[in-house]
């Protein structure tokens, strides 16, 4: 009897938190999402995992074809910017698929200009790889000589605030931000750690793929511990976001990545899925690169950044309700909300103005104009 009453106590308990996730924005835009998050916050991560996987095998993603109309940008229009203020254009990017087709490849504008008009962020697509060519992935260039990076924190990743930055944006901060975009994993499933606001949050992994922010507002990637900027005693490192291995180190691939028992990147789904995954990386120049879509393997995320220049990048998060990279507009200087946002994608279900809500509780990183290009300069020049 007593037993009897117990199980159905648990099982009452069970059904009541299952209700409230499913009504709960922040476990995620799908009832999928939220149930597998409920899952893994009542010890069925296991189940979750099998299920995920599964539902992977079964529903691969389709062979073959091309992209709809309109993926590319076939309209694009030379740009020309004065020296010596911003990082140069990059390049036309290469496609995974092979062959370019019309557009692919070709770098936009995006989200809020300098007061001078100078754009900070371009915008780019290209098909995954060369099986699943019907498929497209967003990639974003960031200059960084432009813009400045910020980690905002979440009271469930990671946890053990109250932190000074957290959802929502302030109205203040919305004045000047121009891209805002997804972490990581779960620090549970990140195997990596977190430090901000001048204190160790979580302990941080030698070795980790890490995501540094400077006091100056400067973002870089690497590996924990082997790169002699990467040291807290030195006073400069404002926030560390760690999250996995790293993919791709001094310009080359790590190995493993087309291995289908890799783990090392994620033992939800591995590295052998086809399935939304983002990641983040570095120029040789110093941009940062975020790419983000369907159909990417591990090994696909890393050659869509490295193609895009990367010399370092990790994985960030995974899966449709967690890839989202958004760009804004409005006059500088004004505050904005989530309604001036635009996805990377079309496809990303997290809109834009989930980091504008006070229940996003996901830690999240943005980019700001610096406060020089807030406003008009001009320049002269003499005569000879």
């Amino acid at each position: 009897m007593g037993f009897a009453f117990v199980t159905l106590a648990y099982l009452g308990y069970l059904g009541v938190t299952l209700v409230m996730a499913l009504n709960n924005p922040s476990y995620g835009v799908s009832a999928n999402a939220r149930i597998a998050e409920w899952g893994r916050d009542h010890g069925l991560g296991g189940i979750v995992t099998w299920a995920e996987a599964e539902y992977n095998r079964l529903n691969p993603p389709k062979v073959g074809g091309n992209p709809t109309a309109g993926s590319f940008n076939t309209n694009a229009k030379p740009i020309t910017l004065p020296k010596g203020v911003n990082l140069p254009i990059p390049a036309r990017m290469p496609s995974p698929a092979g062959t370019e087709l019309p557009g692919e490849g070709v770098w936009s504008p995006a989200g809020r200009t300098t007061a001078n008009g100078i754009p900070a962020i371009y915008e780019t697509y290209v098909r995954p790889n060369k099986v699943n060519t019907s498929y497209v992935v967003g990639v974003a260039w960031m200059d960084q000589t432009l813009l400045q990076a910020q980690l905002y924190s979440g009271s469930y990743i990671p946890g053990k605030g109250p932190f000074k930055y957290s959802a929502p944006i302030k109205a203040s901060a919305s004045k000047s931000l121009v891209a805002a975009f997804n972490a990581g994993f779960r620090m549970q499933d990140a195997e990596g750690g977190y430090y901000t606001d001048g204190r160790v949050v979580l302990p941080l992994r030698v070795g980790a793929a890490s995501v540094v922010i400077y006091k100056d507002g400067t973002m870089a990637v690497g590996k924990w511990g082997s790169n002699a900027n990467f040291e807290l005693s030195d006073n400069q490192i404002a926030s560390v976001r760690q999250n996995l291995d790293l993919l791709i180190n001094n310009g080359q691939f790590i190995s493993g990545l087309t291995n289908p028992n890799a783990t090392k990147w994620g033992k939800t789904l591995g590295g052998t899925f086809n399935v939304w995954r983002s990641g983040i990386g570095e120029t040789a120049s110093g941009a940062i690169v975020y790419v983000g879509g369907p159909s990417l393997s591990i090994y696909d995320l890393a050659n869509v950044l490295k193609l895009a220049g990367c010399v370092e990048a990790m994985q960030l998060d995974i899966n449709t309700d967690w890839v989202q990279y958004s760009t804004y507009q409005g006059a500088l200087n004004t505050p904005i909300n989530g309604g001036n946002g635009t996805s990377l994608l079309k496809g990303m279900l997290g809109p834009p103005s989930r980091y504008f809500t006070n229940w996003w509780n996901r830690d999240f990183f943005t980019m700001s104009l610096r406060p020089q290009y807030l406003v008009t300069t001009t320049t002269s020049s003499k005569k000879k």
